[in-house]
């Protein structure tokens, strides 16, 4: 993806690398899955909406260790005593592994894995920092998106934070996550370019500052666009530039209010619209908004139309990461299956391959559960499916306005109590008997426990 497209081979952690130089060099080949799942969710967040999962696919199927890629990395002195046989196998690397997956857009909770790669443990290895990087930043920022909108109470959401995120490539992704969590628009155009996200704009304060007066910096922006300008009003005086606005004898598309008091000002501006006959105008305000500042804004009858959010939603600043991991659950070598965890303190996962069963009552999620990958409890509706075998996606990249619909929808599912932005109930997900008894076993093998007694 931009510029670092041609190089996402090596965007990886250096021990991804040196373990397989190991493990390739003590012929260890076994097969492996590992899962990607959040460990516990952020106290302000009652939900996740998985995001990444397609960009992440994306990478697998296209990643390539070109020359450039690994004669920079037979230069490095940690490689040193590694053979040239490694390298052979880096320059041939395809992954040709097994991925199940959560649809795009699903509501996930904690230990819930979103991801389950199957592959040799050299290809699964490697392949591990760049898959928690973009399941983790989408996710982050299509769970805030998720959390605005339904602050909007219906109003759009225009995503604004490009200039603030961190870094371009971070403002395209947010952009995309975004509008997947149910933003209705970006200004970021290319974003608009490579994922047919529908664009939104008005213009900055230095359009106004440039002009001898805002009347004419106002006319002349109509003049040209005279369909979808939107008037940037608080450059000097909000009132003032409403009365400006709606006395040019010209239909406009809205007002945007950047600053002050957007209760007041909105409401105000409101008026002077109508009294001029321009009901159809929208208000649209922006100025480090977040979710509590929508919701506390449209809880007092402020008169706002469109919310554009910015750094809070590119960033997702009250939770800027998650506890996103990716951990061995099983080794497979000649038909002969090994489970693993580990048991390190608050750190300790289930082993073994597993399936989320969603169960609804009254048309409205209910509970979750996580089994064992074999079980298939009477009710549930299993939420892993297979999305790539051999190295290959089972099924073309899904339009991303699908799998916002798919999110506007999971939303509707979940019943109200957990959609609230302060101290939400936690979502209720259970264990199955099998996979609490697997990770029994698995301790007691890890610690030859019998009879209550270490051996």
């Amino acid at each position: 993806m931009l510029e670092l497209d041609s190089h996402r081979a090596l965007l990886v952690d250096l021990y991804e690398l040196t373990m397989a130089a190991a493990y390739f060099e003590h012929q260890v080949d076994c097969r492996a899955t590992f899962e990607l799942f959040v460990r516990q969710l952020p106290p302000q967040r009652a939900f996740l909406v998985a995001a990444g999962i397609e960009d992440a696919l994306d990478y697998l199927a296209d990643l390539r260790f070109h020359e450039e890629h690994v004669n920079f990395l037979r230069s490095l002195p940690v490689f040193h005593n590694v053979s040239s046989e490694f390298f052979e196998y880096l320059r041939q690397f395809r992954f040709a592994g097994d991925v199940d997956a959560v649809e795009e857009g699903t509501l996930i909770f904690a230990e819930e894995p979103l991801l389950q790669v199957t592959a040799p443990i050299l290809a699964a290895q490697i392949v591990e920092t760049y898959l928690l990087s973009v399941i983790n930043f989408e996710t982050l920022v299509a769970s805030k998106a998720a959390r605005v909108v339904r602050a909007a109470r219906g109003r759009g959401v225009l995503e604004f934070g490009t200039r603030r995120a961190q870094g371009p490539e971070a403002g395209v992704r947010a952009a995309r996550a975004a509008y997947l969590g149910g933003c209705v628009a970006t200004s970021n155009v290319l974003a608009g370019f490579r994922y047919g996200i529908p664009l939104a704009g008005t213009a900055a304060h230095s359009w106004t500052q440039v002009f001898p007066t805002e009347a004419q910096s106002f006319q002349a922006l109509l003049e040209t666009f005279p369909e979808d300008a939107v008037l940037l009003i608080d450059t000097y005086d909000p009132l003032a530039g409403a009365e400006t606005a709606a006395t040019l004898g010209r239909k406009i598309a809205g007002v945007r209010i950047d600053s002050g008091d957007l209760l007041d000002k909105s409401c105000r501006v409101r008026e002077i619209l109508d009294r001029h006959g321009l009901p159809e105008a929208k208000i649209v305000a922006s100025g480090d908004l977040n979710e509590y500042k929508v919701e506390a804004l449209l809880s007092q009858g402020a008169c706002i139309d469109l919310f554009g959010v910015g750094t809070d939603l590119a960033t997702s600043r009250d939770v800027p990461a998650l506890s996103v991991v990716y951990k061995l659950v099983e080794t497979e070598h000649n038909g002969h299956v090994e489970y693993k965890s580990k048991f390190s303190e608050e750190k300790v996962y289930s082993p073994g391959r597993k399936q989320v069963f969603r169960f609804s009552d009254d048309a409205q999620y209910h509970h979750d559960l996580i089994a064992r990958s074999s079980e298939e409890p009477s009710g549930g509706t299993p939420m892993l499916h297979p999305v790539m075998r051999h190295g290959r996606r089972l099924r073309p990249r899904p339009r991303l306005q699908d799998s916002r619909i798919n999110v506007l929808a999971n939303l509707d599912l979940l019943p109200e109590p957990y959609h609230a932005l302060r101290n939400a109930p936690a979502y209720p997900v259970a264990k199955s008997q099998a996979l609490q008894r697997l990770l029994e076993e698995v301790h007691e093998q890890a610690f030859g426990v019998r009879d209550g007694r270490k051996q």
